[in-house]
């Protein structure tokens, strides 16, 4: 993008940076001037009352001095009427500050990211010039100098630092990446600068979000007191809310003092006072409706919060391990996904070379079923004479071996990781430091003046925070960036041995079934022609009309003999002979009926007597042709 297009757009950026702030206080200030003063209102006053507010929210002090009249009217001594005013709400500079942030970054990805800072610099530079010149008044004084700096290094500072941050990430070409390439080369601390800002970063959110918590648990738990003080200011609807709105200007101050008591060392509101897990000593306390979240008194049970501190240095330091190993090449394993590790680990091996194909296996039931309905064939083709036993083939009988569980395949273990010490160690110290410094930052801004005498100083000290925070992160971070990595751990890599599938024990083989010893189930056996019935064949039983001598063979679409029929009993003893009966005498034979003549399927049969079958039933022999069969 063109260099004057990204100053163009970082000037607006800055701008409306300036203009959100003095319009989210001018806002509230008409509403009050309109319905709170009424006619009586000084319209000259509300433009330099707006800028003061500004002005104090980017940390410019305010020089206050009561008139007369008014000190008379309330009582005030005249040695409480000049002060300063110097703690700051930082909602305003909290919003100009991500504000900045977020038009470096678009400079950045627009390759100016230089011009995008200083344009955006000189923009909030003349505009704070031109806010301090027009919002001169005799009751609030702020000096020139200060309230053209800060503004402008609070914009400036985090517009860098976000163009910085984004050049380092996303840039291909230019000084920043330049430097992030060269640092990137020098081996095992090439990735350090990176994983300590990231953890740095990481840490100072957290401690963040660990002092939001802590407000929201007190005014959640002080919430009766709150609405105590609400109620002993006798405010009406506009007080209410114009309260309400200022004390949600202080909140991001409030937050910082959570962070300094849940660190340890508390805060204090005013000379002689202090607020923090070890005990709360307190004197008057101005009548503010949020400052009834402060405790009265505290247990020693609330020496506990100082764990939040650890942890959040652990969660930094869980981040900082976690790219480090990244960095080595070494994908650190996920806790929380044990279970689907090890059973990856103990799947067969995917790439081993495939198993010999199974031998054909033949099921039991269907061999029993081939043997009744050759044995019945056979039968029915002998005439109802049984075979003897030396012409019955054996029936081979297959059965499945049980499956085997197949083994665990083995499994070798991943070569020892070694971590190099003095960059995790470096790693650890940057993180303490960085938000050693962040907090003393934040404390340094979030302290200041609120009135004369015992108010002169509220918030919390710098460097006390600053020293248990650093030490509190530090003991957090070492413990998962110094301490070494488990055993198993390590052997979480661990990999299948190729080939060890192979090492399994194969089935047996099974010897197939020769085709004369089976028959085929599915496919229907061949039907020969049918010969004069002889005069001494036993009746057969059957449904179906009698076969006669001359009758034509019997077509090969007849359904085949069901495989469902009922057992045959086994046959215990042989049977004397019976004597010979006198032969009938041959009845004449009937007409031989035509191929096209109907079939009478309701015709008289005589019964047949089926003779019984043995265990093993015997097959049908090769020399059946000729012979009749029935279905």
């Amino acid at each position: 993008m063109h260099r004057l297009i990204v100053a163009f757009l970082a000037a607006f950026d800055a701008a409306i940076a300036v203009a959100a702030g003095i319009a989210a206080t001018l806002a509230p200030l008409t509403l009050v001037w309109v319905f709170g003063l009424g006619d009586g209102a000084d319209w000259g006053a509300l433009w330099p009352a707006s800028a003061v507010v500004w002005q104090l929210g980017h940390l410019v002090p305010v020089d206050l001095t009561l008139p007369g009249d008014y000190l008379a009217a309330t009582g005030i001594s005249e040695s409480a009427a000049s002060f300063t005013l110097s703690l700051a709400p930082l909602a305003y500079a909290a919003f100009t500050a991500i504000f900045a942030a977020r038009s470096g970054a678009r400079a950045s990805r627009a390759d100016a990211w230089l011009t995008g800072v200083l344009m955006g610099a000189g923009v909030v530079a003349v505009l704070s010039a031109l806010i301090v010149l027009t919002s001169h008044n005799t009751l609030a004084t702020t000096s020139l100098w200060q309230g053209i700096l800060f503004p402008t290094v609070l914009f400036a500072g985090p517009a860098l630092a976000g163009a910085v941050v984004t050049e380092w990430r996303e840039a291909s070409e230019g000084v920043v990446a330049r430097v992030r390439d060269r640092v990137e080369a020098g081996g095992e601390w090439g990735a350090v600068p990176g994983i300590a800002a990231r953890g740095s970063a990481a840490a100072v959110a957290g401690l963040v979000g660990a002092g939001a918590l802590a407000v929201a648990v007190a005014v959640a738990v002080r919430a009766g007191q709150i609405v105590a003080l609400y109620q002993a200011g006798n405010l009406d609807l506009l007080g209410v809310v114009v309260v309400t709105l200022a004390q949600l200007a202080y909140l991001p101050t409030l937050v910082v003092w959570g962070v300094s008591f849940i660190a340890g060392p508390g805060f204090s509101l005013g000379t002689g006072t202090a607020v923090s897990p070890s005990g709360t000593q307190l004197g008057v306390v101005p009548g503010v409706p949020v400052l009834g979240m402060i405790p009265e008194s505290t247990s020693t049970w609330l020496l506990l919060v100082v764990l939040l501190p650890i942890a959040v240095g652990a969660f930094a330091g869980w981040i900082a391990r976690s790219h480090l190993l990244l960095a080595a090449g070494i994908a650190p394993r996920p806790r929380g996904r044990v279970k689907k590790i090890r059973d990856a680990a103990s799947a067969p091996v995917r790439d081993a070379a495939p198993a010999a194909p199974a031998a054909p296996t033949v099921s039991l039931d269907d061999v029993t079923d081939a043997s009744r309905k050759a044995a019945l064939e056979a039968l029915l083709a002998a005439g109802g004479s049984p075979r003897p036993a030396s012409a019955t083939p054996p029936v081979t009988t297959v059965v499945e071996p049980s499956r085997q569980p197949e083994p665990e395949p083995r499994r070798e273990a991943a070569p020892h990781i070694v971590e190099p010490f003095a960059p995790r160690l470096v790693v650890a110290a940057v993180i303490a430091v960085v938000s050693a410094g962040a907090a003393a930052l934040l404390s340094l801004f979030a302290s200041g003046s609120l009135g004369p005498d015992r108010l002169a100083h509220v918030g919390p000290e710098p460097g006390p925070v600053a020293l248990a925070v650093g030490v509190e992160v530090l003991v957090g971070a070492s413990i998962l960036l110094l301490v070494s990595r488990r055993d198993e751990d390590r052997d979480a890599g661990a990999r299948a041995v190729p080939g060890a599938a192979s090492t399994a024990p194969s089935l047996p083989a099974v010897a197939p079934v020769a085709p004369h010893d089976v028959a085929p189930v599915d496919a229907p056996p061949v039907r020969p022609e049918a010969p004069p019935v002889l005069p001494e064949a036993p009746p057969v039983r059957s449904e179906a009309p009698p076969v006669l001598p001359e009758a034509p063979p019997v077509r090969s679409e007849a359904p085949p003999v069901r495989s469902e029929a009922p057992p045959v009993r086994p046959v215990e003893a042989a049977e004397p002979a019976r004597p010979a009966e006198a032969p009938e005498p041959a009845r004449p034979a009937d007409p031989v009926p035509s191929a096209d003549a109907p079939v009478d399927h309701d015709a008289e049969t005589a019964p047949i007597d089926l003779p019984t079958l043995p265990i093993d039933p015997p097959d049908a022999p090769d020399t059946a042709a000729g012979r009749p069969s029935v279905d």
